[in-house]
């Protein structure tokens, strides 16, 4: 069962390499936080009422349900539709590959007992397409995406490390994600009705 849901995750990460649209960047967005919902669940050795309640609130209602709609708001509000991108498609599916590659052979390498491997290797897969995200693309939303994406790779450690510490650092990241979402939109939509553009080379053309 966990390893059908992470064998799903992966997917949803080298098909965000290719995907062309916003709406479907937030559409894999959401399938990531049900993905990481049933991954949490399904790992769950015993039952506990406030793990269980963060398990729901930071994958099912935080990851699935209020990022994507707050998304989706930006979008409509600011009307971008496609990525503007320095690479091919192939380009960014090879290097997405190439990432895949390197986090398996990382992870290999560091085998450790104390450590869940699989969910090391694919939270560091994620981690490595996130930033792949923030290079190749131009426009400001899609960093956004590359830096949630990322956001996710850290609860994928916290659950390959498996101990308590990791819930207190999703809490603060969940929170400052939460308020980084809702200044970019504001700077996205000011962006717009200033210059009409949200790609990070017009930033340069703006003048005090």
């Amino acid at each position: 069962m966990i390893l059908s849901l992470i064998i799903l995750y992966v997917l949803t990460l080298i098909y965000l390499a290719i995907a062309d649209r916003f709406r479907n960047h937030t559409t894999i967005l959401a399938l990531q936080g049900l993905l990481l919902f049933g991954i949490a669940i399904a790992r769950m050795h015993e039952f506990h009422p406030m793990e269980m309640s963060f398990i729901i609130i930071e994958t099912l209602i935080f990851k699935a349900m209020v990022i994507p709609a707050i998304l989706l708001h930006v979008i409509n509000k600011t009307k971008i539709n496609r990525i503007h991108s320095s690479s091919s498609q192939f380009g960014a599916l090879a290097m997405s590959i190439v990432a895949l590659v390197a986090s398996c052979t990382i992870t290999y390498y560091m085998a450790d007992q104390r450590t869940d491997m699989i969910f090391f290797g694919v939270a560091l897969y994620a981690l490595l397409s996130g930033l792949i995200l923030i290079v190749m693309r131009k426009r400001v939303f899609a960093h956004l995406v590359g830096f949630l994406v990322i956001e996710n790779g850290v609860f994928l450690f916290s659950m390959a490390i498996g101990v308590e510490l990791p819930m207190l650092i999703n809490i603060a990241i969940m929170l400052d994600i939460l308020i980084s979402i809702l200044i970019l939109g504001m700077f996205l939509q000011r962006l717009d009705n200033d210059i009409h553009s949200d790609e990070t080379d017009a930033l340069t053309s703006i003048k005090d």
